[in-house]
């Protein structure tokens, strides 16, 4: 295994917090401690900060090319060490090792896509309407960053905010979930044997994140907020982004609506449930968390999904085999539990799973409800876990009206054979993205974001960089 680094990153040093603290982190599979990793505070937070504004100016001097290659170099750094970096992923998030294999290839490939958008970033030139004044537009760093990453993703979200910010010459603080630090202090340490000069990405490693980030993002100094995780801490870190206007980009909490029509190939759409439901354990904003099944085939669709997530194999990640890890920690499965029970007793039917196994470790099963009540909390709760409830529908005007009924609006999936309905269904879905006969929408090529309390901005695609550049206007006189 790849080493195990646990020192905060600032400077381009490994360094201690400052006042000695550490923190543990814990493998969910068995609950044992893997390491011991520092644990930042204020003070750290200051340092980090300094060294991102110090690094800055001569960051953004950087010949779009230079940046390119730095990056170019890293994505190579990541797949040659794919087995390594996949095992201490899961060790430290529980997901099995295939999975996390496919992680890294997906992370690897956001420094590829940002390392061919470094080299173009445009501006303009022209001469304005009432010929008086030419213009020219250049676009510029927004500043120092911070990226606040979760623990579902650790390398790919890491890369997925890295990259861009990188291509676009800004220096950063990342601040990893406490539940998955290693995972981003390997990729430190890859890019700084890729050549990014010190400074220009930070690494602090927290369980205090009140403490490190409000200060950064009130302080004025901070001009760039990227952060992922859900609605509630958004809403917290919006608020506390007011004071220095710092401009943001929030991917926060799903509520994915899986509809299946009644001419669907339910071949395809149990294949796609499979993937929008089972994707790390679905642990996953775009985890399909509603499954809306016409019905005249909902019997079958429930039978034969019930068949597929019963065969899989739970267990450690580690093992041979396993299809299904642990969730992340002790309080996301008590969640899943009060969630599955709360929907029975309001009378759903349990397909297969719904039971906690006996052991150590986080896991539980994958479960299949059916006839499941709408006033069920799971209707409104993302389940963040292995569970597929399944409710009933008769027209195609209900189903978009209840698909919508929900504050959140990342992602949606459709599944019809008939190509004028989907595309009416999914340009009628309140989501900022969807997966039509398909249950996988994510790739770093594709703008990922969602509309209404599921984020602002884009990440990935060719606007992924754009949230983290400014434009410059410049007029001269026309003489």
């Amino acid at each position: 295994m790849t080493e195990v680094l646990n020192q905060l990153f600032i400077g381009g040093a490994w360094v201690d917090a400052a006042d000695g603290a550490t923190m543990p982190v814990d493998d969910p599979a068995t609950g044992e401690i893997l390491s011991q990793v520092a644990d930042a505070g204020a003070k750290d937070a200051r340092l980090a900060e300094e060294a991102a504004v110090q690094a800055q100016a001569e960051w953004a001097r950087t010949a779009p090319r230079a940046r390119s290659e730095i990056l170019r170099r890293a994505h190579e750094i990541i797949l040659e060490r794919t087995d390594e970096l996949a095992r201490l992923m899961t060790s430290e998030m529980g997901k099995p090792l295939a999975e996390a294999r496919g992680e890294v290839a997906y992370a690897a490939e956001f420094f590829r896509w940002f390392s061919e958008e470094a080299v173009r970033i445009d501006g303009g030139c022209g001469t304005l309407p009432d010929g008086r004044n030419r213009m020219f537009l250049s676009r510029r760093p927004v500043g120092p960053c911070l990226l606040i990453t979760p623990w579902n993703f650790p390398l790919a979200m890491g890369t997925r905010k890295i990259g861009p910010a990188i291509a676009a010459g800004c220096t950063m603080i990342l601040k990893p979930a406490p539940q998955t630090p290693l995972s981003s202090l390997a990729l430190a340490g890859i890019l700084k044997e890729a050549g990014l000069p010190d400074g220009v990405l930070n690494v602090v490693t927290t369980s205090r994140a009140g403490e490190v980030c409000e200060p950064l993002l009130r302080g004025g100094r901070i001009r760039k907020l990227s952060f992922t995780g859900s609605t509630a801490v958004g809403r917290l870190l919006l608020a506390q982004c007011a004071d220095a206007v710092v401009r943001t980009s929030m991917e926060l909490g799903g509520n994915a609506p899986f509809i299946v029509f009644d001419d669907a190939d339910l071949d395809v759409a149990v294949d796609g449930a499979m993937v929008a439901k089972m994707r790390n354990m679905g642990e996953a904003c775009t985890a399909a968390n509603r499954f809306f099944v016409h019905r005249s085939v909902a019997e079958e669709f429930g039978r034969r999904l019930a068949e597929r997530m019963g065969a899989l194999e739970v267990g450690p990640g580690t093992r041979d085999g396993v299809d299904v890890g642990p969730l992340i920690d002790i309080v996301g499965r008590a969640k899943v539990e009060e969630l599955v029970a709360d929907a029975v007793e309001r009378g759903a039917e349990v397909l297969v799973g719904g039971q906690t196994p006996e052991g150590p470790g986080c896991f539980y099963p994958p479960t299949v409800l059916a006839e499941v009540s709408p006033e069920s909390r799971l209707m409104d709760t993302e389940i963040f876990g292995p569970v597929a409830a399944i409710l009933t529908f008769d027209d195609e005007d209900e189903v978009l009206r209840r698909a919508n009924d929900t504050p959140w609006g990342l992602v949606g999936y459709v599944f019809t054979e008939g190509l004028d309905r989907g595309l009416r269904v999914s340009e009628g879905l309140e989501v900022g993205m969807v997966g039509l006969n398909t249950g996988l929408v994510s790739n770093p090529a594709a703008p990922f974001g969602g509309v209404k309390q599921s984020g602002l901005g884009r990440e990935g695609g060719r606007v992924g960089i754009d949230e983290f550049l400014e434009y410059q206007y410049i007029a001269v006189p026309v003489r």
